[in-house]
């Protein structure tokens, strides 16, 4: 996994082989962030990556300027693998949180301009999550939700779809 933009461009992020992930693919990562350059100023948006694993898209969003990115991951072993890649890469305003995503999502105490998850592709759920971050105090008016799933999601009838795209095997929804 590499970044591919911003401060950090080139850096590369090399997880432990046993570290129960599936990262968000560099050329999916490529086309999410082309779609998002054009709907986004990074040095103003404040982030909330749930699921975050590796923190892959996190590290992303700070190397492209964005000043404040919360990282949540249920797993210990991720949160410890963030915390150590953002000390050595020489990161602020990353937070890394160890807790289930479905608890901060709903205990949420504060909004965020960007949310971005990536819940395992078998997560019992995955179809009410747009409709959990959407209703919680995460999603401001003026937010925006991205959700990562496999094709075999469409929620093209949700009121609040804004658009999909597909890169092989990874899909993106976004929503306003």
């Amino acid at each position: 996994m590499r970044i591919i933009s911003g401060s950090l461009k080139g850096r590369r992020l090399q997880p432990p082989v046993n570290l129960p992930v599936r990262p968000t693919t560099d050329y999916a990562k490529e086309g999410l962030f082309n779609i998002l350059n054009n709907l986004v100023d990074f040095e103003t948006v404040k982030v909330l990556d749930l699921f975050s694993g590796t923190g892959n898209v996190a590290f992303e969003f700070l190397s492209r300027g964005a000043p404040e990115v919360v990282a949540v991951d249920a797993n210990p072993r991720c949160v410890e693998f963030i915390r150590k890649c953002a000390a050595s890469l020489g990161v602020s305003g990353l937070k890394p949180i160890r807790s289930n995503c479905f608890v901060f999502i709903k205990h949420a105490y504060t909004g965020f301009d960007m949310i971005f998850a990536d819940p395992p592709y078998d997560l019992d759920g995955l179809e009410r999550l747009p409709d959990l971050v959407i209703c919680s105090g995460l999603f401001r008016s003026e937010s925006m939700f991205i959700l990562e799933h496999p094709k075999r999601y469409t929620f093209e009838g949700h009121p609040r779809f804004f658009q999909h795209r597909n890169y092989g095997s990874v899909n993106f929804t976004f929503f306003r």
